[in-house]
């Protein structure tokens, strides 16, 4: 099952525009690529899950972590220990990816089935910050998160801040690819008596389940019982 079927449909309005610079262009099925910040940030704004790569004496790594997108910048934060966050901290460069994954793609072959899917794959290099700076870009992760929590949880502590790190990333540069429609069969298949088509992948939040000391007459709020991501 390839990840890109070469048959298949493009976006029916892919935003192409050019590659900033060959890192970042999209080699295989370029006319699936975008360049600008809007489809990129539309992207990032849904996702809740980024991957880090980074590597250390020529050892490759790549992190699964939370990031907030704020200002056309990401934050990115953990403990002072990381290896992570100590590695972006010296001013390495770095490679973040984010992909959503929105439908199985079922063709009447094996060859042909794919998914569809909204990626993006973001260069740059991150920087420390402390103070009031860090302390808003702690509350502007919880919003990314959550929005509305930071009106009802506690902020951070003076041990907490010093035992956690926490990274401005900016983006030198990004790409998208996006896949999107059915699958793209062989002409001399399409009679073939199989069905063929998409199942639809979405990110469906289940019902809140209140941690045991939540006190009986503390309602839940709105924004847990209506949580919802941003759809581009």
């Amino acid at each position: 099952m390839p990840s890109q079927d070469p048959s298949a449909p493009v976006p029916a309005d892919p935003s192409g525009g050019s590659a900033p610079s060959d890192r970042v262009r999209v080699r295989r099925l370029p006319e699936r690529g975008a360049y600008d910040r809007e489809t990129v940030d539309a992207i990032l704004r849904e996702g809740l899950l980024c991957h880090v790569a980074f590597a250390i004496d020529g050892q490759p790594y790549v992190i699964p972590m939370t990031y907030a997108l704020i200002d056309g910048r990401l934050i990115l934060h953990g403990s002072k220990a990381s290896r992570l966050l100590r590695t972006l901290a010296s001013g390495v460069s770095a490679c973040l990816s984010v992909t959503l994954l929105d439908g199985l793609v079922l063709a009447r072959s094996g060859f042909h089935h794919s998914m569809n899917f909204r990626s993006v794959v973001a260069f740059g290099r991150a920087r420390p910050i402390e103070g009031d700076e860090k302390r808003r870009a702690l509350d502007d992760l919880v919003e990314f998160l959550i929005p509305g929590r930071t009106e009802h949880a506690r902020g951070p502590d003076e041990r907490e801040l010093r035992a956690t790190e926490v990274l401005v990333f900016e983006i030198e540069e990004a790409s998208a690819k996006v896949r999107a429609g059915p699958p793209g069969d062989e002409p001399e298949d399409l009679a073939l008596p199989i069905w063929a088509g998409v199942i639809p992948l979405t990110q469906v939040p289940g019902a809140p389940e209140p941690d045991e000391f939540v006190p009986a007459d503390v309602p839940c709020p709105d924004y847990v019982s209506r949580y919802r991501r941003p759809t581009a």
